[in-house]
């Protein structure tokens, strides 16, 4: 079933909305939740433009949604990490509101970008920006010479860039 016409995305999502939604909400066990991940499913791939043909429409909704439910949950994550740690700090240094939003979605941003790196990279770039290793301890920590940690840490601070100027 090809998705690169109206016509077929259409059919596509009369065909196997609903049953995507029922998987999701069995997932989930949230009927909302599976609603707006479903819908989501559908928009990534209008968004995607996929144009092959999907042979196996279930397994394909299934993946994407899959992922999808990944990175929500690991925007969940994120922002409860931050959250916790706006907790710990005296309430004279606790930003404004608009201030906590904007950093959040910057750090979404920068995760976002970091989705898309190779494991390594990803983990160089924590590992140097939140935990504040040397290039010789990352080095070491992931078994790579230094001049590959530069090297991750240079793809890695460039993605977020241009992520964050996006």
């Amino acid at each position: 079933m090809s998705v690169d016409q109206p016509q077929s995305l259409h059919s596509l999502y009369h065909h196997h909305h609903r049953w995507l939604h029922d998987w999701l909400r069995r997932k989930l066990g949230d009927s909302f939740l599976a609603d707006d991940l479903a819908q989501d499913t559908f928009v990534s791939i209008m968004s995607a433009n996929a144009s092959d043909d999907i042979r196996e429409p279930r397994p394909f909704l299934v993946t994407i949604a899959r992922r999808l439910m990944a990175h929500r949950y690991r925007r969940q994550l994120l922002e409860a990490s931050y959250l916790e740690m706006l907790s710990c700090l005296p309430e004279a240094m606790v930003p404004a509101p608009e201030i906590r939003l904007m950093a959040l979605e910057a750090l979404q941003q920068v995760d976002k970008a970091l989705d898309g790196l190779p494991p390594q990279v990803r983990e160089a770039f924590l590992l140097a920006h939140l935990e504040g290793l040397s290039y010789a301890a990352i080095a070491e920590r992931l078994q790579v010479s230094t001049s590959s940690v530069k090297q991750y840490l240079t793809k890695a601070n460039r993605q977020c860039l241009f992520a964050l100027a996006v």
